[in-house]
């Protein structure tokens, strides 16, 4: 039983658990647009992503663990992971990532479509071979490119959703226009923009969620030559740039009625739902309040007794919770008036609720 929890831990379940939410939450959103509710055939569709999306992003983790093999142990977040302890041989780390991805990519393949399993194995690959193996030792810019992987389980999740999906290669043009459009959707029209707003949400939500961390963490990772924008460029030039992805994030908002919206119905708006007005409110408000946390951190403030900067800290938490749910909105939103009304209370409350917390 030992051993297989430790090939459990390989694959960082927490992180994977959060990752296919998000992917799961596309799921919903796919079906419930322009249909309002949730069929056995959604049912079917989630177990699918769960576990394909569980195998290859967990596979893809164990790959990392394997690479890492050489610094996790000087580490103390990650000292205590299977490999520096010696309850895993390398090679079998190794083995297992590489194997459970593999699995991963072929079970997508079989039970959901290739264009999934194309973008199943794309992060897989991106994962180990451009964030591991180079972009996380060279350049303090690695977790933002490296976010491209961890953005990718939306698409995963909007891809299994939609039937008849294939992947093109008879061009260059075709191929990447089979990937890249993830319709037909009775609904959004042929070029669904949902899943790709959620890709660009977490891509965007990234940067500031870990860098809020790594400005009272990074000093392990300089320890064992790992760049870290906080030791490489400063404290100071890490939060201005925490705050310029906080923006972004505010204005992604304020567009998020284009994706409930068939493209080529963007010319009037009289054609577009004034109840997804209602969502890009919702999830602006959300942003807003984000983006204070990220603001009024203070590169100057003191590390307490914990080793946190208490400010800091919050945001990296606040930013949990600002993801969930901006995921919430966008789900809840599919379900016309009543579930965008849902969405705002949903957030209204757990901002005060947060707020409240915080005051104490």
């Amino acid at each position: 039983m030992g051993a297989v929890n430790s090939y459990f831990s390989l694959t960082k379940p927490k992180v994977v658990i959060l990752l296919q939410i998000t992917a799961l939450c596309s799921v919903l959103s796919h079906d419930l647009i322009g249909e309002s509710e949730i069929t056995r055939e959604t049912m079917k569709t989630i177990l699918i992503v769960l576990v394909g999306g569980y195998l290859t992003a967990g596979g893809a983790n164990a790959i990392n663990m394997w690479y890492d093999r050489d610094i996790d142990p000087i580490m103390t977040r990650t000292s205590n992971r299977p490999l520096p302890k010696g309850e895993i041989e390398a090679n079998d780390a190794l083995i297992f990532g590489i194997l459970i991805s593999v699995i991963g990519t072929i079970w997508f393949s079989l039970f959901a479509n290739n264009v999934a399993a194309f973008w199943a194995a794309f992060s897989v690959v991106f994962y180990v071979f451009i964030y591991s193996m180079w972009l996380k030792r060279n350049t303090p810019q690695n977790i933002v490119i490296g976010g491209i992987a961890g953005s990718t389980p939306p698409v995963i999740g909007w891809a299994a959703a939609e039937e008849d999906l294939e992947i093109e290669i008879t061009s260059v043009e075709t191929f990447f226009e089979s990937i890249f459009n993830l319709g037909p959707h009775d609904y959004l029209g042929p070029y669904p923009l949902m899943p790709w707003f959620m890709f660009i949400l977490i891509f965007l939500w990234t940067p500031p969620h870990f860098w809020a961390l790594a400005l009272y963490r990074s000093k392990e990772y300089e320890k064992v030559g790992v760049p870290m924008m906080p030791n490489v460029k400063g404290k100071a030039r890490t939060l201005i740039e925490m705050k310029i992805y906080s923006i972004f994030l505010i204005f992604l908002s304020f567009v998020v009625f284009l994706s409930y919206t068939p493209t080529e119905n963007w010319n009037t708006l009289d054609s577009i739902d004034s109840v997804n007005f209602l969502v890009s409110f919702t999830a602006t408000i959300l942003s807003i309040w984000y983006a204070t946390t990220v603001w009024n951190i203070d590169v100057h403030e003191k590390v307490d007794e914990a080793g946190r900067m208490s400010i800091a800290s919050r945001s990296f938490f606040v930013s949990l919770l600002y993801l969930a749910l901006m995921f919430i909105v966008l789900v809840t939103g599919s379900l016309k008036l009543e579930g965008a009304i849902i969405g705002l209370i949903i957030v209204l409350l757990s901002i005060y609720r947060s707020e409240i917390k915080n005051k104490k």
